[in-house]
């Protein structure tokens, strides 16, 4: 996994334990929250799709065409 897609995983487990202490709170900040843990969590998902990506084509480019 690379680095930016950890570093943007951790923040979203951590949004995601800020929303839940502030509901519990009963404070409405935790949708605020909620929003930064799923945009962290989109930013997870496409560094590590893009870093798939890029593997599998530096592969192809490195493979022997027969």
């Amino acid at each position: 996994m690379p680095r930016i897609a950890l570093f943007a995983f951790l923040v979203c487990l951590l949004a995601v334990a800020a929303a839940v202490v502030s509901f519990v709170q009963g404070s409405f900040l935790g949708i605020v929250w909620v929003l930064i843990a799923g945009i962290t969590s989109n930013m997870t998902w496409f560094y590590v799709r893009k870093a798939k990506l890029d593997k599998a084509a530096r592969a192809e480019k490195a493979a022997p065409t027969a």
